[in-house]
């Protein structure tokens, strides 16, 4: 295989008993994904249950409360590969007290696999969850219309759960949606087509995450790179060695361009672009991690970010952003936190809630003076020192952070930067107005 290969990202989504888990466990069993240990373990539960079958479920429902009770709580990751792509997958849990667990899922998502029992239809929790995909800007949805094999595989029930999801659909602008019934549990439609829905002319779900696009799901066209290390070898061999060392969060840098320097505006060209199979690259793009040499001896530290001199992020400290809290103690109006963003960290001040988002309405509901454990929310919040972001609408990875309380340093809440309400003045840089 490949060192190249694509790697598809996607996140499971749905109300309880959907059969999240169990799609996912047939996909690793149908793709001879699943070791003989972990089927012998799946074997030893199925004995000590006293189930007839393997329960595929409990490939990803590894924690004993979560197979005690049959249901999912915690993410679980799961890697498996094909010919074509790589795939890694996080089960994330369906009930509603839950939801900031899909969150954490769904954060790096290429694609969210929303999960509809063909017997109940669409239903609160389906709203829910494809609300979320969408506020996390998750390029490509995929409706699973689950247990057809219930509904007798009828086409009738299939294009009726179609027409009711697409009605409220358009209100979330979810760019690329596909819609695929199925049996996870038989595994129809799952790797293989059904010989029991001839009328479904459409993909299989593996044959749709192997070919979907997913090439331009990175912004390519704004170059942002956060440092995260300088790395000064200091050897005899490598005395003069600068480098600047991270993840390019956006666009492409090629030898020669032109970068400016964040927060300090400082201005210089890229003399080398190094990593570990090829030290000298002509190019390196996002997501790609690489170490950057530059022309000039810059004081660039960790959380600086570079990025072309025509085309900066916003730089600054009165923020507006939308929040999932996560923690039982609820958001306190002024109380100090820290905010990790990017390679950064910096104390902010939540000043204000401005809605909280009734998640089964998708009403904004204004007056709020606190966010609660799984609550949705827009904020408006000072920082410290400055943030150097983009709108997480435009690049998830310069407009995604997470909070953390500064005293107990237990992460409390995640959240997308939105563009400033009123652009804030373009910074000058040495006479130069950018």
């Amino acid at each position: 295989m490949p060192d190249n290969i694509q790697i598809l990202r996607f996140t499971t989504a749905g109300s309880v008993d959907d059969g999240k888990s169990t799609l996912i466990g047939r996909l690793l069993h149908d793709t001879k994904s699943i070791f003989e240990d972990q089927w012998e373990a799946l074997e030893r539960s199925a004995d000590l249950t006293g189930g007839q079958e393997v329960n595929l479920a409990n490939l990803t429902d590894g924690l004993r409360a979560e197979r005690e009770q049959g249901i999912t709580i915690d993410v679980a990751y799961r890697y498996f590969a094909t010919p074509k792509r790589k795939f890694i997958i996080a089960d994330t849990p369906g009930h509603i007290q839950y939801t900031r667990n899909m969150v954490t899922g769904a954060s790096t998502a290429n694609m969210a696999l929303i999960l509809v029992d063909a017997r109940k239809g669409v239903i609160e929790q389906t709203r829910r969850h494809a609300y979320i995909a969408a506020l996390l800007e998750i390029p490509h949805a995929t409706v699973c219309i689950n247990k057809m094999d219930l509904v007798d595989y009828s086409e009738e029930r299939y294009r009726e759960i179609h027409e009711s999801f697409l009605e409220f659909a358009p209100t979330l602008a979810i760019k690329d949606i596909t819609f695929i019934p199925m049996s996870a549990l038989l595994g129809d439609n799952v790797v293989d087509h059904s010989e029991n829905m001839k009328w479904y002319h459409g993909p299989t779900l593996l044959g749709h995450l192997e070919e979907i696009y997913i090439a331009s799901d990175n912004n390519l066209k704004d170059f942002r790179f956060p440092v995260q290390w300088v790395n000064r070898p200091l050897t005899d061999e490598h005395h003069d060695f600068r480098g600047y060392a991270g993840q390019i969060a956006g666009g492409i840098v090629r030898k020669g361009d032109d970068v400016m320097v964040l927060p300090s505006g400082r201005r210089s060209k890229v003399r080398q672009i190094y990593d570990f199979d090829t030290p000298d690259r002509e190019e390196a793009f996002c997501p790609m991690g690489t170490t950057v040499l530059l022309e000039d001896d810059i004081d660039i530290s960790r959380g600086d970010v570079l990025s072309s001199p025509d085309n900066i992020p916003y730089v600054g400290k009165e923020l507006t952003a939308d929040i999932c809290w996560m923690h039982e103690q609820p958001l306190e109006i002024r109380k100090k936190y820290v905010i990790k963003h990017t390679t950064n960290n910096a104390r902010m001040m939540i000043k204000e809630v401005v809605h909280r988002v009734d998640i089964e309405t998708f009403e904004k509901n204004e007056a709020h003076d606190t966010l609660r454990l799984n609550d949705i929310g827009r904020v408006h919040f000072i920082t410290t020192t400055p943030l150097i972001y983009d709108a997480y609408k435009k690049n998830r990875a310069m407009g995604g952070f997470i909070i953390v309380d500064e005293a107990t340093n237990i992460t409390v809440g995640a959240g997308m930067l939105r563009s400033p309400l009123k652009a804030p003045p373009k910074p000058e840089y040495e006479g130069y107005m950018i």
